[in-house]
């Protein structure tokens, strides 16, 4: 029998997840050059993101940019999002490839990972052929974002790992099953949501997963460290999630951009419901406590 865990429920099998898993992608896998249209023109009126998931929606420049320009900064934020897209995949790979390094590479656990791997380049070349295909720039992080990652990618715990790829796979996640079923954006944006979405879910369960087995069996230090790396992941996230270029692209003045985003009450509670269902489990597994809530509450993830 499973023994409970201090993190909260009874950890299940690892193997067994991996198994029902691994069943599942080879039922939901998918080919983006193949399932997507992408010679289609676009569209013209149609979004390139929901507009109340655009950053500057509901705020007083929003009201004085004309209808064109709102469709343009969508474009350009789509396109900013495919880019921190990519920057967290690659992020997510290296961390995958360091977890299994030691363990059995004929494990389900194992064979799952690698296919995750396998998603993950996927997504990532699907993401940077949609940004070509929008014709904007790719909009990569910042250069000190761009270098903590490669020091933490490399230098990370198991939990703090796992943590950060909840981070960076369920806030985009929530915007996207908002984005795929939404008729006022562009088809091939749709396309692009759908499928990250569908196998995104299974990421998700098995980071979930290894999460919480791997705090059961942590030490103390690991546990609070994971407090502290997590909320200052999250602080990070929040800063790059859009990147303020794309302001200045659609012509707008950055600085203004910037102050008017990050005072918006809209925008503050888009972010704070797309993180929701991943604070909510972070905080059942005792990470949102002390310091690391404190951390979360300034990064404008959690209330």
């Amino acid at each position: 029998m499973t023994p409970p865990s201090p993190t909260g429920p009874a950890l299940k099998d690892r193997e067994r997840v991996a198994e029902r898993l691994l069943a599942a992608s080879a039922k939901h896998s998918f080919d983006p050059d193949r399932e997507l249209d992408w010679d289609a023109p676009w569209q013209d009126g149609l979004w390139y993101w929901p507009p109340e998931l655009v950053s500057l929606y509901d705020t007083p420049l929003w009201y004085e940019m004309s209808q064109e320009q709102r469709i343009d900064l969508s474009r350009h934020e789509s396109a900013a999002l495919a880019s921190l897209g990519i920057w967290f995949e690659v992020i997510l790979m290296q961390l995958l490839v360091r977890h299994i390094y030691d363990k059995p590479a004929t494990s389900a656990h194992v064979r799952y990972a690698l296919t995750e791997i396998a998603d993950e380049c996927r997504h990532s070349m699907m993401f940077a052929r949609a940004i070509r295909k929008t014709g904007t720039p790719a909009y990569p992080p910042g250069r000190g974002h761009h270098n903590i990652a490669r020091v933490f990618k490399s230098v990370s715990t198991t939990p703090g790992s796992f943590t950060a790829t909840l981070l960076g796979e369920e806030v985009l996640d929530w915007m996207q099953r908002l984005t795929f079923p939404d008729e006022r954006v562009q088809p091939l944006i749709r396309g692009v949501t759908r499928i990250h979405v569908v196998e995104e879910a299974r990421h998700v369960r098995y980071a979930r997963e290894e999460l919480r087995r791997q705090l059961a069996a942590a030490p103390r230090w690991e546990r609070e460290l994971t407090r502290v790396t997590c909320g200052e992941f999250a602080r990070i996230f929040a800063v790059a999630f859009v990147n303020p270029q794309v302001y200045a692209s659609v012509g707008l003045d950055r600085a203004q951009a910037v102050a008017q985003v990050r005072a918006s009450d809209h925008r503050r509670a888009v972010m704070q419901e797309g993180a929701r269902h991943l604070t909510d489990f972070l905080d059942e597994l005792g990470l949102l406590r002390g310091i690391g809530r404190r951390m979360w509450r300034s990064s404008g993830l959690l209330a």
